[in-house]
């Protein structure tokens, strides 16, 4: 789905300016990630595509176990 407007988000970026690499900003952004990736679960549940949702856990499990592990994971 994201993938689709990888053009769109080139160009945001050269505009803005590339995020901070600050671990509170990483952090933040694997949350935005994890909140996203949930929403698209819950749409695919809501289609019928259990496949689909079963095939998600493998990518949610990958940004948790690394918001997780990360600097800030002691203040979770």
């Amino acid at each position: 789905m994201a993938s689709r407007k990888q053009d769109e988000r080139l160009a945001f970026w050269e505009s803005y300016g590339e995020p901070d690499a600050d671990p509170a900003v990483r952090w933040r952004s694997l949350l935005y990630e994890l909140r996203h990736l949930g929403a698209v679960r819950l749409e695919q549940h809501r289609l019928g595509q259990a496949a689909a949702v079963r095939d998600s856990y493998a990518g949610v499990a990958a940004v948790l176990a690394a918001a997780l592990t990360g600097p800030l994971s002691r203040v979770v």
